[in-house]
């Protein structure tokens, strides 16, 4: 799996959205732009993208969100409930007819949570909601990253093979 495999999953994904006429939000974390770069990867993607945000600190949850310390509390960032939160909050805030969402631990070392690197929760938000726990069980940052975008493209792939048509 490389890069190439990637985009290429991101052009199908895009396709897809193309042709229902349905659009696509993202909130990622871990994977650090590469499920934006991926849906990105195709021509013509303005007709689907909304926007995305790399939300892979408090400034930047603070500074690309419009959520507040009570709409994440008792929550831990990286975490299921947390990557569905950002979802669903994409998807609403671009009034999207999809939103992706991703949070984890790329490695090399685990997060301050106790979670061990190859660690990501996965989220999707729109007419089918999914979510997915994902553990690499390695250490290979750039690895994970690659894996985690991946997973997140393939969760949404599958979402929308399940939507009923727009």
């Amino acid at each position: 799996m490389d890069i190439t495999d990637l985009f290429a999953l991101g052009e199908r994904v895009g396709d897809k959205l193309a042709a229902r006429g349905e659009t696509i939000a993202v909130a990622e974390s871990s994977t650090g732009g590469l499920i934006s770069a991926a849906l990105l990867s195709r021509a013509g993607a303005s007709v689907y993208y909304l926007g995305g945000a790399v939300v892979y600190t408090r400034r930047a949850f603070r500074l690309l969100t419009t959520l507040t310390a009570d709409d994440v509390a008792g929550m831990r960032s990286s975490s299921a409930p947390y990557a569905q939160l950002l979802a669903r909050h994409q998807r609403t805030r671009f009034r999207a007819s999809w939103a992706v969402a991703e949070t984890g631990a790329a490695g090399p070392t685990g997060n301050p949570y106790g979670d061990p690197a190859g660690h990501s929760c996965l989220a999707v938000d729109g007419p089918v909601n999914r979510d997915r726990v994902l553990r690499t069980g390695v250490d290979d940052r750039a690895g994970n990253m690659l894996s985690f975008a991946m997973a997140a493209l393939e969760l949404l792939a599958q979402a929308i093979d399940e939507a009923p048509e727009p």
